[in-house]
């Protein structure tokens, strides 16, 4: 990809700010956030592809741009080329081994959207790096080396993914230049991959071919890759829905963080609507007391509103002086979540000491934090092959 290429992508936003700067700031305010992770194996080149997208997205200063090129030369992979992984991998132990150890999270913008992305490590040591950066991601981006094919990391990532409910996976084969953008690799790949994903319940995914070093199918349509005719990364990240358009059609659940009672007039109560949408009249029920009250109020910073959704953090006000605090649970009366003190769940258990069945632990739900005990195991998953295994 050409330098003027570049300069005529989508992240060309200096002539709105320019001429309308308050129609710039209105327009950024109201974009979508997208929060998304890169996963995969190691050397998969994870890091540089992030460090590719903030330098074509235009979100390094001069003073970074010029500190980046004096590291590339220094510790940097790609001979006297500039080392886009170095913009992400900060810690001297990562620039010494040349991998990713902790979960290190960027924020970029384009014209249409805002995102949060988080580099997670390769290695299967820091595999629980992984899950905690996964833990709040919409999307999944899993990278594989288009020289390895799928690698037994490739596979885990995937299935820890699924299981955690991210259900927007890319599938990018990077490093097209390093086989010539033979389209026979890549259908290989895709055809090894779509295997192993219906087997563990995947049931879509967006595969792409890329070069995150060359910038292939990142931002524009790569002339190197004219057999592949789907969107480039940068052109899916924008248009895939996100999980909060997907929450706002769901029954309205807010978990309440804080009894806002600023004076003797006004009592509220402050979080962040998990599901759902909740306006003025809305008969509401508060869980687990099971007490039921109508919605007066709808408070914001910025004034009331006339309806809020899912992923908009709000102060309700209700008719009646009920119990309320922080941990109860607010919900539509005519559709509450079961409330009960037994579960069931898949943990992903990140401690180096076993579990212990009968032990107290904390558990942390939404706002509270309560103490439980876990019963003894069904089985035990073996994320490599994906067997059910004795507990």
């Amino acid at each position: 990809m050409t330098d003027s290429a570049t300069q005529e992508a989508i992240y060309v936003t200096e002539a709105l700010i320019a001429e309308d700067i308050d129609a710039y700031l209105e327009q950024h305010q109201h974009k979508t956030m997208l929060r998304f992770i890169t996963c995969g194996s190691v050397d998969d080149g994870k890091s540089t592809l992030i460090g590719r997208l903030l330098y074509d997205s235009k979100m390094i200063f001069e003073d970074q741009l010029a500190a980046l090129e004096n590291d590339s030369k220094k510790v940097g992979t790609q001979g006297q080329e500039i080392d886009f992984a170095l913009l992400v991998d900060g810690l001297a132990a990562e620039r010494e081994q040349g991998i990713t150890i902790d979960v290190a999270y960027r924020f970029f913008n384009t014209e249409k959207r805002k995102f949060i992305v988080a580099d997670c490590p390769g290695h299967e040591q820091y595999t629980r790096n992984m899950v905690t950066g996964a833990s709040t991601a919409d999307l999944a981006v899993i990278l594989i080396d288009a020289r390895k094919g799928v690698l037994v990391q490739t596979r885990r990532h995937s299935y820890l993914c699924h299981l955690i409910g991210i259900r927007n996976i890319v599938l990018a084969v990077n490093k097209m230049d390093l086989v010539d953008y033979d389209p026979v690799v890549f259908d290989a790949i895709v055809k090894d991959y779509t295997e192993f994903a219906r087997s563990i319940g995947i049931e879509s995914f967006t595969a792409m071919p890329i070069s995150g070093f060359k910038g292939d199918n990142i931002t524009t349509r790569s002339a190197n890759t004219p057999w592949y005719q789907g969107p480039t990364l940068v052109e899916h990240l924008e248009t895939v829905e996100v999980l909060s358009s997907v929450d706002a059609d769901k029954p309205f659940r807010m978990p309440v963080q804080w009894v806002n009672r600023p004076n003797l007039d006004f009592r509220g109560f402050s979080g962040l609507i998990a599901t759902g949408a909740v306006k003025p009249g809305d008969e509401i029920r508060v869980l687990p007391s099971g007490k039921t009250s109508k919605v007066t109020r709808v408070v914001t910073l910025d004034g009331d509103l006339d309806q809020a959704v899912a992923g908009q953090s709000v102060t309700l006000c209700l008719a009646d002086e009920v119990d309320c605090s922080r941990g109860d649970v607010i919900s539509l009366a005519d559709n509450p979540p079961q409330a009960a003190d037994q579960f069931e769940a898949t943990l992903v258990w990140l401690n180096d000491e076993a579990m212990l069945p009968g032990r107290a632990y904390w558990l942390k739900l939404a706002t509270q934090t309560v103490s439980v005990t876990v019963q003894s195991p069904k089985y035990v998953v073996n994320v490599n092959t994906m067997e059910q295994l004795a507990a």
